[in-house]
């Protein structure tokens, strides 16, 4: 009998060693999925800036002011100016959508790797290589995590 319960305890605790290894491996795979969620919304935001070089050089990609435009969804269309505007807000509308907490911003940066958040971006505005910064709450601790891409269109 003595055994039977010897060999309960080692089974039991061993399946709770299983079953904390199989939360880990939960929590870190969808870690890795938000992160490739933010490096797939920083390639979209750097390609919608590649369609709209005009604003590129005009400066409209630099902080923009994000605002859904009506007009760039008609066949009328909309300027330059604009369409940087629309896709800033409907990026970040995005980001705030597959991110928890989720918050970016596009800017010109000397030094891409710092800043705290969209509250304090750090964002230099200097030279000609453009940033993305995007934060969100990756194990819903308040934490933000950091994903940072720098490219030059």
């Amino acid at each position: 009998m003595t055994e039977v319960l010897v060999t309960v305890v080692i089974l039991s605790i061993g399946l709770l060693g299983i079953a904390g290894l199989q939360a880990t491996a939960l929590r870190n795979n969808h870690s890795a999925y938000l992160r490739t969620q933010a490096t797939l919304l920083s390639y979209d935001i750097a390609d919608r800036m590649r369609a709209n070089m005009s604003a590129v050089n005009g400066g409209s990609y630099n902080t923009p002011a994000a605002a859904s435009v009506a007009s760039c969804s008609t066949v009328a269309g909309c300027s330059s100016d604009q369409m940087a505007q629309n896709d800033a807000w409907q990026w970040r509308q995005e980001v705030a959508s597959l991110l928890p907490k989720g918050v970016g911003i596009v800017c010109l940066d000397s030094s891409p790797d710092d800043g705290t958040g969209v509250a304090a971006p750090a964002c230099s505005g200097g030279g000609s290589i453009y940033v993305i910064k995007i934060w969100w709450d990756d194990d819903r601790s308040g934490n933000l995590k950091r994903f940072v891409m720098s490219f030059q269109p």
